[in-house]
């Protein structure tokens, strides 16, 4: 009996010091799991740190590039509008000038080969465009409509048979297809301002209502304008009436047909070249 109690206490303390080895070194063993924790989360903080201040060098150097690219853009769009003198007579930008090369792909060849500097080039486009945007197609170009540029002024010559009957200042209505158009030209772009000139041949007039051709021509320049401002809305201070009797004449009036010819009403348009040049541009590229 006393042999069996003394068995089971040696079993017992047997037991109890296995059970603390375990114990101490579970201890051990969970002190070194917290301390790789701490130094994992060290370190990922540390990581962390060194990625924010990455993130915050690329998102520097990302608005750099984008700000070079603002600039750049401004600076193209800066010399595309960079104005170009042209002859000493207007300027022109870059938008205009690519405006024009585009326009000039359409030009006649034979046409294309007499412009022989930037300002011929421009003529001819701005010529071509408001042809195309008047169209006269139906008319006859050598007799009843011409167009022409001079010094950047546009000048569309129409015929007194188109406009007027013989001897008479009032508009015929044989003209409202070409006034129309030549309003919706004046009224889309607000630096156009317009002279109308009347022209007459040699002959001399005298009747009730005419006293000469001074008389007549005034009359007929006015009588244009006032259907541009009363029928076709264009603005009245844009427009200007001037007569010039026959002392402008484009040939010499020693025939029916010469005299014919410098029978006319000239519309002088002046206008802002690169404005009027993106008008009539975007009204015909690409037709």
């Amino acid at each position: 009996m006393k042999k069996l109690s003394i068995l089971l206490l040696s079993g017992l303390i047997l037991t109890s010091c296995v059970s603390k080895k375990k114990y101490v070194a579970l201890e051990t063993e969970n002190g070194q799991i917290k301390s790789e924790l701490t130094k994992t989360r060290v370190e990922k903080e540390d990581l962390e740190t060194k990625f924010s201040a990455i993130q915050v060098r690329v998102d520097q150097y990302n608005k750099k590039i984008n700000s070079l690219s603002d600039l750049n853009t401004e600076l193209s769009i800066e010399n595309d509008a960079k104005l170009e003198t042209i002859a000493n007579v207007a300027v022109i930008s870059n938008d205009t000038k690519s405006k024009m090369r585009e326009t000039l792909k359409q030009v006649d060849p034979e046409l294309l080969g007499q412009a022989n500097t930037l300002k011929d080039s421009m003529n001819l486009a701005v010529s071509y465009n408001l042809t195309k945007t008047l169209d006269t197609s139906s008319l006859n170009e050598d007799e009843d409509i011409a167009i022409s540029i001079d010094e950047t002024v546009v000048m569309i010559s129409i015929s007194d048979k188109l406009l007027f009957n013989t001897a008479s200042y009032r508009v015929s209505n044989k003209a409202d297809a070409i006034l129309q158009k030549l309003a919706d030209v004046i009224n889309s772009e607000p630096s156009i301002d317009v002279m109308v000139e009347g022209h007459t041949d040699a002959r001399s007039i005298n009747n009730a209502k005419v006293t000469d051709n001074w008389d007549l021509s005034v009359l007929r320049a006015t009588s244009v304008v006032r259907k541009l401002q009363d029928q076709y809305n264009v603005a009245p201070e844009k427009l200007i009436a001037s007569g010039r009797s026959s002392y402008q004449p484009l040939v010499d009036n020693d025939s029916k047909e010469s005299r014919a010819k410098n029978r006319r009403t000239r519309i002088v348009i002046l206008p802002n070249i690169n404005k009027f040049f993106a008008l009539m541009s975007n009204s015909t590229v690409g037709e």
